[in-house]
């Protein structure tokens, strides 16, 4: 009786593009990935070619569409300055940015490749307000807002007045004052309230004397009600979101909260970021906490890290089924013994040297890596098998 021999899965065929600034880190880092796999290298369709229509797409290439950051001249096109410090401008760069992702999938679907995220989720992940409208609707954990969903797009916050009555709400005496579609904590006001009308508020935002807003790499406290009212009615024409400022959990004496990149629906890196004070951003000056006490503290108060906390992460990123890896940032609360997603990151992935969880399919790998993993999965499960 003979025996049939037993599957093997086609050979990974389809050629990788990225769209993205040549040069750029991330690129670089995903190349790094590319080559690892044993892969030709990936084929570059920079940015610029797409603000100016140039950019072409080829037959079963799978795309990523990767940041547009860090490039003057991109910049320019997208927000209309070459000044990558300036902080206004928002507004315009999500419509051109959103309507070149839109682009980039027409093109992309007429040549007969794959996207590897989608132009609608883009829309929503870069509007605060969307997304968090859109987490709240799945039953996803996030901080109270009154500046959720498509409504409040509709009717933005118009400034500093607005946002004044937003603070006298209860549990609003100290909010998260954001930029609808900012990055990297751009244009994030950290406002806390007291009696006798004190307030204050904790930013990167440095006012220049002409009252142009740049962001830095140093954290200001302003407590001057008009300067702080200057800057929030500078930022309100590119839109507002106002959240809740949740208590977080600490470590080592400092709040720490947690980026989780999930991939093709997993979980597979994490990192915790901890600072003195209320941004924890890395490049302001957060610095990478100790996961394995965080996992700690999690059981300690009685929870579960991969059904309380991973969890989560993978919740919110289901809401954007057509994407395959985003950024979640999780806020511990105080004894951390509950968690809400602060936002979910299109390009949260930037972690390098970060390898993947235990337990998780990226053991062993980079955020970069574990990507190019996941859709050789994906096209070897789609791929017909050879007898």
């Amino acid at each position: 009786m003979s025996r049939t021999a037993p599957a093997v899965p086609a050979p990974f065929a389809a050629a990788l593009a990225v769209v993205g600034n040549p040069g750029n880190r991330r690129v670089a880092l995903f190349q790094d990935a590319v080559r690892a796999a044993g892969l030709p290298a990936a084929r570059v369709v920079p940015w610029r070619d797409v603000l100016a229509g140039r950019a072409v797409f080829r037959a079963g290439e799978h795309v990523r569409i990767d940041s547009p950051g860090e490039d003057p001249e991109v910049e320019r096109l997208l927000r209309g300055t070459a000044d990558t410090t300036r902080v206004e401008g928002t507004g315009r760069w999500y419509r051109r940015f959103t309507g070149a992702v839109h682009a980039v999938a027409e093109e992309v679907r007429s040549a007969g490749g794959t996207l590897l995220s989608d132009p609608d989720d883009l829309g929503v992940l870069f509007d605060k307000r969307l997304c968090h409208g859109v987490l709240a609707a799945a039953g996803t954990p996030v901080p109270a807002s009154p500046t959720s969903g498509p409504a409040a797009v509709r009717t933005p916050v118009r400034g500093w007045e607005e946002v004044r009555t937003v603070l006298a709400l209860p549990g609003y005496r100290r909010a998260f004052v954001k930029l609808a579609h900012g990055s990297s904590a751009s244009g994030v006001l950290a406002v806390e309230t007291g009696a006798g009308g004190r307030i204050r508020a904790t930013t990167s935002v440095e006012r220049a004397p002409s009252g142009a807003l740049h962001n830095s790499l140093r954290l200001r406290r302003y407590e001057d009600e008009r300067v702080i009212g200057a800057i929030v009615d500078a930022l309100a024409p590119d839109g507002l979101h106002v959240e809740r400022w949740l208590p977080k959990a600490s470590q080592q004496g400092r709040s720490a909260d947690l980026r989780v990149v999930v991939i093709g629906g997993r979980a597979t890196h994490a990192v915790v970021r901890t600072a003195a004070g209320p941004l924890t951003n890395l490049h302001l000056g957060g610095a990478r906490g100790d996961l394995g006490a965080a996992v700690a503290a999690v059981t300690a108060a009685g929870g579960r890290w991969e059904a309380d906390v991973l969890a989560v992460c993978e919740r919110a990123a289901a809401a954007f089924p057509r994407t395959l890896c985003v950024g979640v940032d999780l806020l511990p609360a105080l004894g951390w013994r509950s968690f809400a997603v602060g936002e979910v990151n299109a390009f949260g992935d930037l972690l390098p040297g970060l390898t993947g969880l235990p337990g998780s399919p990226a053991v062993g790998q980079d955020t970069y890596a574990a990507q190019v993993a996941a859709v050789r999965q994906e096209q070897h499960a789609r791929a017909p098998v050879r007898p």
